[in-house]
Formats: structure tokens, sequence, C-alpha cells
């Protein structure tokens, strides 16, 4: 698949914004000490996504019915949901200028009853977009850092209707940050997920 960026231009995979604050104090302090372990950028890369993939534990696998949107906010209170980690890991990832965009894929339910809109990230390294998943691993899933073929937590399946969409954003999608912000729990935001983009 193919990416495609939603603006020609990188700069804007480097922007802060309300969402991705990574002018926030909290998100440089944890850049730099992050920086602080990192030989280079890729080793960064690795560490920002292994931090924010194994210590900020996924809201629906840990039962908390917090909902964060702002990245300052998913570091602050060490929870989110996909959606709320991507922007957590991009933060992470501009603080220190690399180049993030915001991707999404469509994916059934495990119950079947439906599908929701998954989000993750895409770093660009070497003149490429690279997908990470920084959903969080469990029974089941093992996403891993990769610039070398994607290790994402899910591949989609065409006949479930599943879609991996191939638009890189540098701002969150609307439909996702919207039902992010009107949620009051994660079981109300459970309710009004995207189905699709």
């Amino acid at each position: 698949m193919e990416l495609i960026q939603n603006t020609p231009d990188l700069s804007a995979y480097l922007a802060a914004d309300e969402v991705i604050d990574h002018d926030h104090p909290l998100v440089r302090e944890t850049a730099a000490r992050l920086a602080r372990q990192a030989e280079d950028s890729y080793a960064y890369a690795r560490l920002a996504f292994e931090f924010v993939r194994d210590t900020i534990p996924h809201s629906a696998d840990s039962g908390d019915p917090r909902v964060t949107w702002r990245a300052s906010d998913v570091l602050e209170q060490g929870t989110g949901i996909c959606y709320a980690k991507s922007h957590a890991l991009a933060a992470l990832l501009r603080a220190e200028d690399i180049p993030t965009a915001l991707c999404y894929q469509r994916l059934a339910h495990d119950d079947g009853s439906g599908h929701a809109v998954h989000g993750l990230v895409a770093v660009r390294f070497n003149g490429a977009w690279h997908r990470q998943d920084p959903r969080g691993n469990k029974p089941g899933v093992d996403a891993q850092f990769s610039l070398d073929g994607e290790r994402l937590a899910w591949v989609p399946d065409p006949e479930s209707n599943e879609v991996d969409y191939p638009v890189l954003y540098a701002e969150p999608h609307p439909a996702v940050l919207s039902v992010l912000k009107a949620a009051p729990d994660r079981p109300y935001l459970w309710k009004t997920l995207p189905t699709e983009l």
C-alpha cells in the first residue's frame, strides 16, 4: 500500500497543536529523558515507541475509565486508547524533529459486532514513511517498532471489510478528535467510536 500525505508540506508533520502539544513541558521533559538514552534518532524513535507502548496502558486493557486525547494529558495520566497513545507518541517524536503522521485502520470488533477505526502513527526515515502501532501488546498482539517491514498489532482482513487507510494526517482526523473530546468516560466512548473514515 502506498501511503499518501494529506499535505505535501513535510513541516506540518513536525508541528505542535492543541492535541500533539510537544511544546508542553511534560512532553519536552519526557522527550529529553528518552533522548539521553539514545545514540541517534533511530534509537530515539524506538525508545519513544516502546515507552508509549509499554508504560502507558491501553485503557481498555487496564479497565481505566478516563478518556485522554491531548498528548501531555496521556503522559500525565498514564492512560489512553489507541488514538491517545498515538498522539503521545507523535508528540514525543516531533519533539525530537522526527516527522510523524497519524494514520488509521478500520478493524472488526473481536465479537463480530461491527467495526471501529483504529489509530496508529507513521514515522519518516530515509525518505519513506513507516507505520508503527503503539497500542500496547497483549495476548495475540505483538506490535514492534520496525523500519524494515511492518510489525503492527493487526493486519486488516478485506473479507471482513477491514481497511488500511492510506492517508497520513498531520493532525488527528476530525471524526476521531470529536468523539474523544465528547466522551465523559471510556464506556461512553466505546459506543461512539467512528466505524469508518
